[in-house]
This record gives C-alpha cells, sequence and structure tokens, in this order.
C-alpha cells in the first residue's frame, strides 16, 4: 500500500543556519542558506508499519525539479566552501604531492610488455606498449584523448592469446554501463566492432572472438532502473553485436547475474553465476565437448576457479567447509563435491588468492591484516616463503603458467608503492621500480593495536601519525573504514593521506566486522542481523581514540564510501556527539529501498530486503535516513555523484535534505554532488583533488584547526 503525489516544490526558498561554535577569530561563523526542499505525501506500508518517505521525488533522477535542487544545494556548498581561507592551499599542496609518475605492474599481451602510467596530475593513466621490459615504450592507448575533461575512463583490457587484438571497455562519467571495443595490438587501429549496454563484465577471449555480460538496453532511466536478465554472449571479431550469439541466461530468474571467464588455454568456458554479493552457482564448459558441466548448483559458498591442470581438473579456491578457504582439485568428469580433493587446507589465516605460474603456485593469505605470501607445488607442498619487503599489501603475482617471472607491488601506509620482480625459481624478489613521491617515511610511524568492541570481541585498528606526536587529545583525526561485503581494508599508500599527517593528523583505519580480514565467520558477523556489530566497533574505534588521547570529539572526523558511507551514516546517526565532522560517500542511506534501483537487489545477502518482515524490523532500527531526529549532529558534508548507477544518489539526496530539515544544532549540513561522475571508479585526477580539498578545507575549519600546509 502506497500514498504518493506532489504537494508543492518550492527550491528556490531558504532556510538559515549560522555556524555558531565557530567562536574562534580565526575560524568567524560562515552563515549557511540551506534551499528549502519541498515534501510530498508519500507513505509507505511495510508489514503494517507507515513509513513516511516525504522527499520521495527527489529519486527520479530526470526530473527538472531534482536537477533545480541539484544546482541549489551545489551552490549553497560551494559558497560554505569558498569561505574557507586556506581551501585553495590545501587544493594546492594536494596537487603538489600528487605529481609523481605513477606506474602499475608491467603484464603480457602475446609477446609484448604492457603497462600503466600516469605522469602525475593526469586525469587518467595511458596504456603503453614494449617490446621487451628494456625496450622503447609507446603509447598504446590513451583515455585522456577520449574525452575532454578526463571523465571516459578505461576500465577493463583484455588481449587475445596471440596478443594480436585488445578488446577494451571504457565507461562515461563514472556509469557502471560500457562500451567495449577491438584494437590491432600492431597497428594501434580500432576496428569496427562495438558493444553497448555492457555492465558487470569480463572480456574472455577464445577462438575467434570473446564472452561479455550484458543487459537489454533500459527502457526507464539507464541511471537508476532496476538491472535485471543478465545475459552471457559470445562476439565474434567482425560481426555486428545484433549478431552475438546468447550463450548463457536464466530467464526464471531475472535477479542473477553472469560472469564469463575462460582459463588460460581457453579450453574451458567458465560462467560464475550469482545472486547477491556472496556466494555464487559455478558453470563450465569443455571446448572439447561442448556442454556444460554443473560444479555448484547453488549459492551458499564462494568457489573461485584458478585455472585448469589438464583437459580434466581445475584448481579451484571455495569456502565449503572452510572459512578462510582451502584449494581443491575438481574432476569434471565426476564434479559433485565428495570428490574435490584437497590440494591446501583451510588456516587460521585467510587465503586470499592463488595465481599458477612458472610452474608453481603463488599464494596469497591476509594475515591480521597484512600481506603474506608462499610458494607451492601443484599437489600442495610448500615450497618457501616468499620475503616481502616490510609489512604491508602486496598485490599482482599475475602470470602466465610458463612465465619464469611475475611482478608486484608492495604498498603501505608510509611505504609508497614500489614494484618488485619476482624469480620464481629463484624465489628472490628485486626492486623494478621505485616510487618518486617527495616524500619522508622516516618521519611517520603505523602502529596497530587491537581494541574491544561492545560486545568484548577484539578489533584490529592501524594507527598512523608523525612520530613524537603528543597524545593530549587535541590531534585531528581522520577514522575511516568500510566494514561488509567480505571486502579487506590493508595498509595502502595515499598521497592525499600525507597531506593529512604532515599537518599534525592521525590516520586510523580499523578492520571492523563485515570485512573480509579473518574470513566468513568474520564477514558474516556483520551481515544482516549482526550489522550492528559493525556499527558499534566502529563507535568503539572512536571511544578509543578519544580514551588513550590521540584525539577528542571535537577534533574526529569519520568517512567512508559505498557500504562506508552506510557505516558513517549509520553512526552519527546513533551517536552524534562522539563526532565532530562526517562524511558519508556515495552511502547506501536508504535500507528500505535500496533493493529497488540498478543493481541494488544484489546486496539483499548482505543487508537483508525490507519485503521480508523480520529483515524490515532490522533495517528499520538502523537505516539512517529512518533514523534522523531532531537532535543536533556533526558538521556533515554528504558526497554523491549525478552519475552513480550504483548507489543511486537519491539516498544521499534525500538523506540530505532530512538532516537539513531536523538538525537542531549549529553544524553545517552540506551535500556536494558531483557532475559527470559516478560511484567512485574512472573519476579523474582533477576531480579527486578537488573533492579531497573540499572534505579537508571543511574538517579542519570545523575542527577550529589550522593546517600549516608545509612537510
Amino acid at each position: 500500500m502506497k500514498k504518493y503525489f506532489l504537494l508543492f516544490c518550492l527550491p528556490a526558498l531558504f532556510l538559515s543556519c549560522e555556524n555558531k561554535q565557530n567562536t574562534n577569530d580565526k575560524f568567524p561563523p560562515i552563515e549557511v542558506k540551506y534551499p528549502v526542499t519541498s515534501k510530498v505525501d508519500s507513505v509507505d506500508v511495510y508489514h503494517g508499519v507507515e513509513v513516511k518517505d516525504p522527499y520521495r521525488w527527489l529519486e527520479d533522477d530526470r526530473s527538472t525539479e531534482t536537477e533545480a535542487w541539484v544546482k541549489e544545494e551545489n551552490k549553497v556548498t560551494e559558497g560554505y566552501l569558498s569561505k574557507i581561507p586556506f581551501r585553495d592551499q590545501v587544493k594546492k599542496r594536494l596537487t603538489e604531492i600528487w605529481n609523481y609518475p605513477k606506474f602499475s605492474s608491467p603484464f603480457k599481451g602475446g609477446d609484448k610488455y604492457y603497462y600503466f602510467k600516469n605522469d602525475g596530475l593526469q586525469n587518467q593513466s595511458v596504456l603503453y606498449q614494449q617490446s621487451s621490459l628494456e625496450g622503447e615504450p609507446s603509447v598504446f592507448l590513451d583515455p585522456n584523448k577520449l574525452s575532454s575533461d578526463g571523465t571516459i575512463a578505461l576500465m577493463n583490457i583484455s588481449f587475445s592469446k596471440d596478443g594480436k587484438l585488445a578488446a577494451y571497455a571504457v565507461a562515461k562519467s563514472g556509469s557502471d554501463w560500457n562500451d567495449i571495443y577491438i584494437m590491432d595490438a600492431e597497428s594501434k587501429q580500432l576496428l569496427p566492432d562495438s558493444i553497448n549496454w555492457a555492465k558487470f563484465t569480463g572480456i574472455a577471449w577464445q577462438g575467434e572472438g570473446f564472452y561479455y555480460s550484458r543487459y537489454d538496453k533500459p527502457e526507464g532511466s539507464a541511471y537508476s532502473s532496476k538491472n535485471e536478465f543478465h545475459k552471457v554472449y559470445y562476439h565474434k571479431i567482425g560481426d555486428p553485436q545484433d549478431k552475438d550469439e546468447l550463450i548463457y541466461e536464466d530467464a526464471d530468474h531475472p535477479l542473477r547475474n553472469f560472469y564469463a571467464s575462460t582459463t588460460e588455454d581457453e579450453e574451458f568456458l567458465i560462467v560464475t553465476a550469482s545472486e547477491g554479493t556472496s556466494g555464487n552457482a559455478l558453470f563450465i564448459k569443455p571446448r572439447m565437448t561442448g556442454e556444460f558441466v554443473s560444479v555448484v548448483d547453488n549459492f551458499k559458498n564462494d568457489h573461485n576457479v584458478v585455472g585448469n591442470l589438464n583437459e580434466e581438473e581445475i584448481l579451484m579456491i571455495t569456502n565449503l567447509d572452510a572459512p578462510n578457504n582451502k584449494l581443491v582439485r575438481v574432476n569434471l568428469k565426476k564434479p559433485e563435491e565428495s570428490n574435490w580433493v584437497e590440494v591446501i587446507p583451510n588456516t587460521d589465516e585467510l587465503l586470499s588468492s592463488v595465481t599458477m605460474a612458472g610452474g608453481k603456485l603463488i599464494v596469497k593469505y591476509i594475515s591480521d591484516a597484512k600481506s603474506k605470501v608462499q610458494q607451492f607445488d601443484y599437489d600442495g607442498t610448500k615450497v618457501a616463503d616468499v620475503q616481502l619487503p616490510d609489512l604491508g599489501t602486496a598485490s599482482g603475482f599475475y602470470g602466465k603458467k610458463d612465465d619464469n617471472e611475475v611482478f608486484y607491488k608492495f604498498t603501505s601506509f608510509t611505504f609508497p608503492s614500489n614494484i618488485y620482480k619476482y624469480d620464481i625459481k629463484e624465489n628472490t624478489s628485486s626492486l623494478f621500480r621505485a616510487s618518486e613521491v617527495d616524500f619522508d617515511a622516516s618521519k611517520y610511524e603505523t602502529k596497530q593495536v587491537f581494541y574491544e568492541s561492545k560486545d568484548g570481541t577484539k578489533v584490529p585498528m592501524f594507527i598512523v601519525h608523525k612520530k613524537g606526536l603528543k597524545l593530549d587529545g587535541t590531534n585531528p583525526t581522520y577514522l575511516y573504514a568500510y566494514g561488509g561485503f567480505d571486502i579487506s581494508l590493508l595498509p595502502r599508500f595515499s598521497a592525499a593521506t600525507i597531506v593529512w599527517l604532515e599537518n599534525g593528523g592521525i590516520y586510523a583505519q580499523p578492520n571492523i566486522r563485515g570485512g573480509g580480514e579473518y574470513g566468513q565467520a568474520w564477514h558474516e558477523a556483520g551481515m544482516k542481523h549482526n550489522k550492528q556489530n559493525v556499527f558499534d566497533d566502529f563507535i568503539a574505534a572512536g571511544e578509543y581514540l578519544i580514551d588513550q588521547k590521540y584525539t577528542s570529539s571535537e577534533r574526529l572526523a569519520i568517512a567512508g564510501g559505498s557500504n562506508g558511507g552506510l557505516l558513517v551514516g549509520a553512526c552519527m546517526t546513533q551517536r552524534p556527539e562522539l563526532f565532530k565532522v562526517a562524511f558519508p560517500a556515495v552511502g547506501v542511506l536508504d535500507m528500505l529501498r535500496y533493493h529497488k534501483f540498478t543493481i541494488g537487489w544484489a546486496w539483499a545477502v548482505e543487508y537483508g530486503s525490507s519485503d521480508e518482515e523480520e529483515h524490515f524490523q532490522n533495517l528499520f532500527k538502523y537505516s539512517p535516513l529512518h533514523n534522523i531526529k531532531n537532535t543536533s549532529y556533526p558538521a556533515t558534508m554528504v558526497i554523491t555523484a549525478d552519475h552513480d548507477d550504483r548507489v543511486v544518489p537519491a539516498h544521499s539526496f534525500k538523506f540530505a535534505a532530512t538532516l537539513q530539515e531536523k538538525n537542531q544544532g549549529s553544524n553545517p549540513v552540506l551535500i556536494r554532488i558531483e557532475t559527470k561522475a559516478g560511484h567512485g571508479a574512472g573519476k579523474p585526477t582533477s576531480k579527486i583533488i578537488e573533492e579531497k580539498a573540499d572534505v579537508y578545507s571543511f574538517a579542519w575549519y570545523n575542527m577550529m584547526f589550522e593546517p600549516k600546509l608545509q612537510k
């Protein structure tokens, strides 16, 4: 049951709010006049409970009323930020430290090497080609030339087995929709082929073409309409898209996604089916027989094919009866679970990935939120530990079965990303390319602490700051986390974080429940009815930092994006007095309607759905939008983007409008709506720097902290 009609629309009216708490002469109050956002009489009834949704009209991303509201809100936000005296200096310093060359690890396409490079401030990284590691590089593909403002991004590239062709996917303005093109790798000329409406797709070569995943062209808004009936197609090079062969679909289950991949030798097509963000079925088609073999036909656990050993057997990572994952061998002639052979067992540490290269298995683990790497034989016999440069995060080790060397990146909070070449036979690493960032790591330190959450659970947290920092409760602190979807937050270097640190700030990153740092059990402890554990862990992190005199409530900012935006929204509505500043970015903030837009339905396995009464009651308890009360809230800058078709901006629009209406305190409530941008992937460098400058400026000003903006 629903009642909905528009009452009035007055986007030009304003409410006034003066930031009176800033009484220091260096931080005079900045007056804010919010637009009076019109309301509608919209009421949903969930299992007998009436829930008002007065800002429902903001869900229409194509309406002129929504467009006008966005312009007015951005005008207010820009007006406030422009009055912060050190905003331009913050942007200048961020630009300075960002301006250094950044490289990806090299990878092979046929007999050529490829790598990405960003000269420093290029909006998009450029793909280079060279005949050998010592050869002269040449530009292979420059995404910066695809648009004048850097808002078209290269999202994926895949080379044919012989390396003669490259298929690549691009996205416009941060959207999840991809267009796929094909290039001749030798001449660097585009072929006439083009593919539209691809989404959540790989590019998997086999024979004279490749497999990809797509939806039908949306009938409504491309950026908010529900995504249904995902399909796998095969595109033969030279054919128009309307001749592509439909390979896999499930017309009886519109809310299933299908991802296609192939083994290195192209002998097996692998279709991974999912109903959400965890748990998948697995179907494999040997090229010899041309018939799909059902390896897993349910969605209870996660299964990931590493590669094939021969024409009958594959290696697969699974968490079935293995909460920290194990590696098994599966014979496709007898694929039943009872016939799986354990190769590497479940241990106390999380097995995160396995690569087949140089006749060995390179196995990555996560140990207390840090990387650990080992080498094994194909039969599961451990060969050696791989010595990493320090405690931090190693990414990469990708290669082909006959490669004798692979590359990996190593980084930590104060260890810039260096690239290493790993000799598989000798089990030795050598520095291949060092970072050129102008940063003195010796001035900073990182510690890992284990604090106690509300229910007594020990939660790890990294704390980074200048050496010799005084623990007097006055340090500006940026507390960041995610807490969901089995995602692990490991140490990584960020130029933006360095600007915060060099100004006397603290960066804190807790590995809260809901993430994947400690395997399936840690993830499940933050899912569905356990979601409050995630918020409790984050709140306890803030309390720990205050109790230990790192900071105070007046100097504590919290931040997170996407599911992390939900985290911030929930914590600031549950404990508004604990935090001075809040940055919920591209957040899932309406927990009752998230599943009605684009791919939102896939998150029901993580959150539960309001369509079911037991989940509605739980979601309603913590949904940030529905728990805003008439009280005082932290200084808040909601962050979203007009082309976000992952977490549609309506979440942020409605949350900001409600917060502006009900905030009883003097702290400002702003919403920063980026144009021609999406959920975050592929965002141009210029937009990233501008956003970070606004975030830091807003935080420091409301903390009444004056940055020095020097090393």
